[in-house]
């Protein structure tokens, strides 16, 4: 029996973005290259292992699974109402879609970038401290007050499964894996 999904399985991408330093924003590209297993080249998160700054100078060795982040571009609107002036890579995303409604996908879900690219889901970005130095108070403004949903509105994390060149206005498919229960690794 298929199964219901209660978001769109269609979108596109709307910018990409990557940056080699360790910048709470990233500069829009005109395309990026997604790298299988590694990330996004030239991206100061891309690598095997984890390279979040916190998370690294902990754990080294713990395995990357925040290679490319992917947030819904939906969001700026309203975080516009609440004051806030948000464009593509301003919140550290590598690719900015619409149509897609990443915070509600399961984990192991793979979304097809452009021609080649797969970005397999590990998990909800978690805003932390920096977001708030980026803007003050814009932290309280992606944290869902909603009893059911995402806790989080900042998007999605994930791994490369296969690499290739994802650009703006490249189609962004989603497939849904079949047992919601799966480990990210």
């Amino acid at each position: 029996m298929p199964q219901k999904h209660e978001f769109s399985l269609r979108g596109r991408v709307v910018a990409v973005a990557a940056d080699r330093g360790h910048h709470f924003s990233k500069p829009t590209q005109e395309r990026i290259i997604l790298v299988k297993g590694h990330g996004v080249e030239g991206d100061a998160h891309a690598g095997p292992f984890v390279r979040h700054r916190y998370l690294a100078s902990r754990r080294p060795r713990l395995p990357n699974i925040r290679q490319v982040h992917l947030i819904p571009s939906e969001l700026f609107p309203s975080l516009l109402e609440a004051g806030f002036e948000i464009g593509a890579g301003d919140l550290g995303e590598n690719v900015t879609t619409a149509g897609l409604d990443l915070e509600r996908m399961p984990l192991g879900t793979l979304i097809e970038l452009g021609p080649s690219a797969v970005v397999e889901l590990t998990g909800l970005r978690t805003p932390c401290v920096l977001i708030d130095r980026f803007r003050a108070g814009l932290k309280r403004q992606v944290l869902s007050s909603a009893e059911t949903g995402p806790p989080f509105k900042s998007g999605v994390l994930g791994v490369v499964r296969a690499g290739g060149t994802v650009a703006a206005d490249d189609i962004a498919r989603v497939r849904v894996p079949s047992s919601p229960f799966r480990p990210a690794l």
